[in-house]
C-alpha cells in the first residue's frame, strides 16, 4: 500500500527506495500529473541515482499509456529539466531525483508549461488527491518517446549570463558530489584558461562518500583542504542534481548562500534599476540592505522553490535567492539553476580583477551569522508559539515561522518543508550580540526538549 502522504512533500517527492517510492507510486503519481497538468508533450529527465532507471521507465510508460509524448533528456541536472520545458516550449517536465537526499532516496520533480513549478500551493495537493484515488484510464493512442541531446543548448544558455571569453588563468576546485555537475562544469569551460581541479567529479550514484549534499561538514572539509593544498583561487560545489551552489574562498573559507544572494542581487541590479528581489526570511538585512543600494526593491518571502518560483512570475521578480543555494533567475524561465551563479561569479573575478574574498567582505561584516542550527524536536508549534509570547515586545514576522528583530540582532525559527526539523538562524550587527542571542535560544529550544542535530 503506498502511502502517498509520506512522500508528496510541500513542492516534490521524496521518499525510500522501494518501500515508500517505487515503480507503482511514480505511475500513479504521473497519471495523477497528466489528469492535472493535462499535457500533450513533457521532458522526462532522471539524475544519477541506482534506482533511477526503473523509475524513469515507470514515468515513460505511465506518460505514453495515456497518451501524452515524451521527450526523453536522459540524465540531467535538475535545472536542465527547467531549461528543457521552458526553452523548446513543452507543456511540462518531470525530473526523477531526491536531490541531496543519502541514496536511498528517489523522488520528482514536477514542472507545468513554462518550467512553472508545482508545490503544495499549486497543484500538488492535487495531483496527492487524484493519485490515492487511482482512478485513470488508457488513451487509445498511446504516447511516443523521443530523445533529446539537449547539452548544448543548455550550455549556450547559461554561458549568456556571463563574459567566459577573457577569464584570467584562475584555478578551481569543484566538488561535483557524484552527481551531474561535474560533467556539465567540464564542458562548461572547456577552452577557457582555467585550470579545474574536480573531485567526485564522476556520476555515481551509490554515493560513495556518503549523502551527496554540500553543506555535511566532512563535504566541506574535502574542499577546504583541496583549495589549500592546492593554492586555488576559489572552490566550488553543487549538490547531487546540481541545482544548488556554493561558494569557498582562496583561503578555503566557506561563504554561506545569504552572502551570495546578496552578492548576486547587485550584479545582476546594474542597469536595471528599480526590480524587485526576492529573499527568504531566514536572514534579510544584508540582502535588503544591498538591494535598496543598488536601486532594487526587496521582497520577503516564504521559503521554499515552488513558492519562490510562484511569486516570481506574479510580480516579475528579476532575481530571488535563498540561503539554503537556490538561485532563481527571471531569464532562466523564473526558475533556480546551479551554473549561472558560478559563471556570474567568475564573470565578476574576471571584471574587477580582485579575489574572491575582496569581493565578498563588505557584505559578510555587515552581519555575521549563525549558520543554520537544525534541532529535532517534538511539539514544534507549541515551542514557536513559546517564543512569540517570549517576544512579544519586539517586532514580529510569520512569513514563514517565526521572525523576531531586535536593532542589534534578528532571529528566525521555522520547521522545515522537508525534514522533521525545527531550523534557527541568526544575525547581529556584531559577533559577540550574534553568539549571544544564537547561545540563548539554543539553551532556550534545549530546556524544550530540543536536539541539535550533528550533521
Amino acid at each position: 500500500m503506498i502511502d502517498f502522504s509520506t512522500i508528496v512533500k510541500a513542492y516534490d517527492v521524496r521518499g525510500t527506495y522501494p518501500d515508500q517510492i517505487n515503480e507503482e507510486a511514480v505511475g500513479k503519481l504521473v497519471r495523477a500529473y497528466v489528469a492535472y497538468v493535462k499535457p500533450k508533450k513533457v521532458a522526462l529527465g532522471r539524475d544519477v541515482r541506482l534506482s533511477g532507471p526503473q523509475l524513469f521507465k515507470s514515468a515513460a510508460d505511465a506518460f505514453t499509456a495515456v497518451g501524452v509524448d515524451v521527450v526523453d533528456i536522459g540524465q540531467i541536472s535538475t535545472d536542465m529539466l527547467y531549461f528543457a520545458v521552458g526553452h523548446y516550449g513543452l507543456d511540462g517536465g518531470v525530473a526523477i531525483t531526491a536531490s541531496h537526499n543519502p541514496r536511498e532516496y528517489n523522488g520528482m520533480k514536477f514542472v507545468g508549461k513554462g518550467a512553472a513549478a508545482i508545490s503544495s500551493d499549486t497543484g500538488l495537493k492535487d495531483i496527492r488527491a487524484l493519485a490515492e484515488a487511482g482512478k485513470f484510464e488508457d488513451a487509445k493512442t498511446p504516447g511516443k518517446i523521443t530523445k533529446r541531446d539537449i547539452f548544448d543548448d543548455y550550455l549556450k544558455h547559461v554561458r549568456t549570463f556571463g563574459d567566459l571569453t577573457k577569464l584570467p588563468p584562475l584555478t578551481i576546485v569543484a566538488n561535483g558530489n557524484f552527481g551531474m555537475a561535474g560533467t556539465v562544469v567540464k564542458k562548461l569551460l572547456a577552452g577557457t584558461p582555467i585550470k579545474l581541479i574536480l573531485i567526485n567529479g564522476e556520476p555515481d550514484g551509490s554515493f560513495p562518500k556518503g549523502r551527496p549534499d554540500p553543506l555535511i561538514p566532512s563535504n566541506r572539509e574535502e574542499v577546504v583542504a583541496r583549495v589549500k593544498s592546492e593554492h586555488a583561487d576559489f572552490g566550488v560545489a553543487w549538490d547531487a542534481d546540481a541545482d544548488r551552489c556554493f561558494f569557498y574562498d582562496e583561503t578555503g573559507a566557506p561563504i554561506e548562500g545569504y552572502y551570495t544572494t546578496a552578492f548576486l542581487a547587485q550584479i545582476l541590479l546594474r542597469g536595471h534599476s528599480g526590480e524587485t528581489i526576492i529573499h527568504d526570511p531566514r536572514l534579510t538585512w544584508v540582502v535588503q540592505e544591498v538591494v535598496q543600494e543598488a536601486g532594487g526593491t526587496p521582497l520577503e518571502y516564504k521559503t521554499g522553490h515552488g513558492f519562490i518560483k510562484d511569486k516570481m512570475r506574479q510580480i516579475n521578480a528579476l532575481f530571488a535567492g535563498e540561503m539554503s543555494g537556490h538561485y532563481y533567475f527571471r531569464d532562466n524561465f523564473y526558475a533556480d539553476n546551479g551554473m549561472i551563479p558560478f559563471v556570474l561569479v567568475l564573470s565578476e573575478i574576471a571584471r574587477t580583477g580582485k579575489k574572491i574574498s575582496e569581493l565578498y567582505a563588505p557584505l559578510i561584516k555587515r552581519a555575521p551569522i549563525s549558520g543554520e542550527i537544525n534541532f529535532t524536536v517534538e511539539h514544534a508549534n507549541a515551542i514557536l508559539a513559546e517564543l512569540k509570547e517570549l517576544y512579544k515586545a519586539l517586532p514580529q514576522k510569520e512569513i514563514d515561522g517565526l521572525s523576531v528583530e531586535h536593532t542589534k540582532w534578528r532571529f528566525n525559527v521555522r520547521t522545515s518543508n522537508t525534514e522533521p526539523l525545527l531550523r534557527l538562524n541568526v544575525e547581529a550587527r556584531t559577533q559577540a550580540d550574534m553568539e549571544h542571542v544564537r547561545d540563548d535560544l539554543i539553551a532556550f529550544l534545549q530546556k524544550r526538549g530540543a536536539v541539535k542535530k550533528v550533521q
